[in-house]
């Protein structure tokens, strides 16, 4: 029976199929098409201010040359994503059929064909820095996934009921050890990487505060990044912040004992947990080496305020000197150097990290936040202080009208007894 219900779906698979040819491929075309110039001089843009300033791909000398190839090559680089966007669309439209045979659903089928134009849409509007989401309707094609103890217990059953017909004598014995036993990785729960997103970008909130209160970043700071103004003090919050939230994240997982990254809410990202992510696996291991070297180096307080100081000003030689965090460098040159070497480390990846689709629209709404923030501790304090002007001209007040009171009594006084004694004076004469 099962073979008769499938074979139900096959027509339905091969109409979804090329409904999903007939529409992926021109609009996912019209859609590269229409933002190809977008990408042409955003892409312009960005490798020249990183030859300006000396950022990126332009930041050792010697990588210059080729770096300069990549503007002149770039208009290649854009013709190539079209081609790519139109040889993805033809797979892309011929996976509904998958989904209509797993779903057992034509209607699912229609929806993943409208929805995966609409997820195409939002992924360049995030590679762009252009307008969040989409206008494009985005309906669900997924039915709501079982959860594992129902997924065991039903293959328990099923092999049970396989299984006990032949062999009916000790059948508890036989069928734990026929039972097909899931990998580690499916057994275990993966975290979804908007969860990550989340507590990564709180914690640069919360490191964020903590440095506004210490005075050791200005709300001067976030407005010339959120300006986008060229200037050295904006790659203290562009780069600065988020690695040294970076680097507090990996200082709380090695004295926790964590064998991952420990993030808020005691969220744990470990090899095996971790969201599976090709832009993740780029990274996550290298993180896990650096972590490894700073656990291995025992960095002292003072080594481990030298290296926040290093990573949140970098080369600003004045906001290194003006910050007195009780750092000092280490005497033996070669631990200096590594302790440099990390700081370099780190701030790359954070500003690879800052490439991300969806990572500039993300920490665009913490830099407001935090510029929210210092605006309602300057209000809290300006308020307080005129308060206290308030009370010290009020009591100033309340005691120069006693005094008033108290003079007005005392002449009050006088004018009377001078009037008694005058009319005591006229009565004895």
């Amino acid at each position: 029976m099962k073979p008769s219900c499938r074979l139900i779906h096959v027509p339905g698979c091969i109409i979804v199929g090329l409904m999903g040819l007939i529409v992926e491929i021109p609009l996912y075309t019209a859609i590269a098409i229409v933002k190809s110039p977008y990408m042409l001089f955003k892409g312009w843009h960005r490798l020249v201010h990183d030859l300006i300033s000396r950022e990126g791909p332009f930041l050792e000398t010697a990588c210059v040359p080729i770096a300069g190839l990549a503007i002149l090559m770039w208009p290649l680089v854009v013709i190539g994503s079209i081609i790519m966007a139109i040889f993805s669309s033809f797979f892309i439209g011929l996976y509904g059929s998958v989904i209509v045979y797993q779903e057992r659903s034509f209607r699912r089928g229609v929806a993943y064909v409208i929805a995966m134009v609409a997820e195409f849409d939002e992924y360049t509007n995030d590679l762009l820095y252009l307008r969040e989401g989409s206008i494009l309707p985005k309906p669900r094609y997924r039915k709501k996934s079982k959860s594992s103890s129902e997924f065991s217990v039903q293959q328990n059953h099923s092999l049970h009921g396989n299984y006990s017909a032949v062999f009916t004598e000790a059948p508890s014995i036989i069928v734990p050890n026929l039972i097909a036993s899931r990998s580690v990785r499916e057994a275990i729960h993966e975290v979804p990487m908007v969860q990550v997103w989340g507590s990564t970008m709180r914690l640069c909130e919360q490191r964020g505060k903590e440095l506004l209160d210490a005075n050791v970043i200005t709300t001067a700071d976030l407005n010339d990044w959120l300006k986008a103004k060229k200037t050295n003090d904006a790659s203290i919050v562009a780069v600065g912040l988020p690695c040294f939230s970076f680097l507090q994240t990996m200082l709380h997982s090695i004295k926790s004992g964590s064998n991952g990254l420990l993030l808020l809410d005691d969220l744990e990202i470990t090899h095996l947990n971790r969201p599976q992510s090709r832009l993740l696996d780029w990274f996550f291991q290298p993180v896990m080496v650096l972590k490894e070297q700073i656990r291995v180096l025992s960095l002292e307080e003072g080594e481990i305020r030298y290296l926040e100081k290093l990573i949140l000003f970098g080369n600003n030689k004045e906001h290194l000197k003006t910050w007195e965090n009780g750092s000092f460098i280490p005497e033996d040159p070669v631990r200096a150097a590594r302790l440099d070497g990390i700081g370099r480390r780190m701030v790359g990846m954070s500003r690879s990290v800052s490439k991300f689709p969806t990572y500039r629209r993300r920490y665009r709404q913490v830099v407001k936040n935090l510029i929210h923030y210092s605006a309602a501790k300057d209000g809290s304090c300006s308020l307080a202080k005129e308060g206290s002007n308030r009370s010290i001209t009020c009591s100033a007040t309340k005691e120069g009208s006693n005094r008033s009171i108290t003079c007005s009594a005392s002449k009050e006084g006088s004018n009377r007894s001078m009037s008694t004694r005058s009319i005591g004076s006229i009565d004895i004469v």
